[in-house]
């Protein structure tokens, strides 16, 4: 893998610029105090479009007919839960947010998924899996939050089996008006007031219209997946731009 020099400005994006503790240490604690509002967040922030947009990546990771699928910061579990309705043999979700993964793991025994589904501390730049174990790899929403971006899309890529197919959901830009304009506002007034009003944490809905702003999107992305080792990828927009699906294959 050979890394490219500032490809990724979103790693210079922290949640608290005064701490003293790395980006992935930030993450980590913003997501575990958020962790018991987090889905209501979610849904409540996207107006449950969030949903739609995690079938459409489903559809792409079912185009495999995958047995093994591997979720990277899975958070509270919402891909890993819908990957089930493609029968594989096993699902494992990894995650640096306990809280996030405790959570999850109520919502996984709540439908009786729990022989299905195993969720485990792990973090994204150093797996705990074999090479080539997984048929898919998918990730919602947290490649964003990776401190060193080209690091964690390799170990994706290593812990995928040749021909395997990487699922990637990220948030982007609108550049159509007015939903461009109406984005900008929702993201820099709205979703920082209500996020902080409910979730009752200072920074984290701050952070992720900053991050989301800094993040290489679309063709930039792109080419990062290249040069990390995967192959054919393709950004498709999705709801004008507000998310992006990509997908690659080793």
């Amino acid at each position: 893998m050979q890394s490219v020099p500032g490809s990724n400005p979103a790693a210079k994006i922290v949640p608290d610029a005064a701490s003293n503790l790395s980006k992935k240490a930030q993450v980590a604690d913003m997501f575990n105090n958020i962790a018991g509002r987090y889905d209501f967040l979610n849904h409540f922030l996207s107006m449950g479009i969030d949903k739609a947009w995690r079938r459409k990546a489903i559809a792409e990771v079912a185009m495999i007919q995958p047995k093994a699928i591997l979720d990277v910061a899975t958070g509270t579990g919402d891909m890993a839960i819908a990957a089930a309705a493609l029968a594989p043999q096993k699902i494992t979700g990894i995650d640096i947010a306990d809280q996030m993964l405790e959570k999850g793991r109520e919502k996984i025994s709540a439908r009786n998924l729990q022989n299905l589904i195993t969720l485990q501390t792990g973090d994204s730049e150093s797996m705990p899996f074999a090479t080539g174990e997984y048929d898919a790899v998918m990730c919602a929403y947290g490649v964003r939050n990776f401190e060193h971006l080209e690091k964690g899309l390799a170990e994706m890529g290593r812990v995928l089996r040749p021909g395997g197919k990487l699922v990637i959901l990220e948030f982007s830009h609108p550049t159509r008006f007015p939903v461009k304009q109406f984005y900008k506002f929702y993201f820099r007034y709205i979703l920082p007031t209500l996020g902080k009003l409910v979730s009752r944490h200072s920074t984290a809905y701050t952070y992720l219209p900053e991050s989301v702003m800094a993040f290489p999107e679309g063709s930039r992305f792109c080419t990062i997946l290249t040069e990390c080792g995967f192959k054919n990828p393709e950004a498709r927009p999705l709801t004008f731009g507000i998310t992006t699906l990509y997908t690659a294959y080793k």
